[in-house]
């Protein structure tokens, strides 16, 4: 079963290769979407494919890499679109 999560981390989470080490995992993972910072310091991604490689991905983001500190992570589970090739690192929102 393919799903969507939109996931939003809290905390610590810029300036630590938080974006990077979601792309690895992600690619590792098989997974496609993207991730970005956001203006007030948080991190964003929306993430797709097979439910258990999703929630493996969101579990490592609530853990994040060991630079990182989480304090927070907001899921919101969606339907898969299918609509990314890829995951990727995306532009801030501004």
């Amino acid at each position: 079963m393919r799903m969507r999560a939109h996931v939003v981390v809290s905390g610590r989470v810029q300036g630590v290769c938080f974006r990077h080490y979601a792309l690895k995992w992600a690619d590792g993972l098989g997974l496609k979407g993207w991730v970005r910072n956001l203006w007030d310091g948080r991190v964003e991604a929306v993430i797709e494919g097979e439910k258990e490689k999703v929630e493996e991905m969101v579990n490592k983001m609530r853990v994040g890499p060991s630079w990182a500190v989480v304090e927070e992570i907001d899921v919101r589970w969606e339907d898969y679109g299918g609509e990314f090739p890829d995951f990727r690192i995306a532009r801030q929102l501004d």
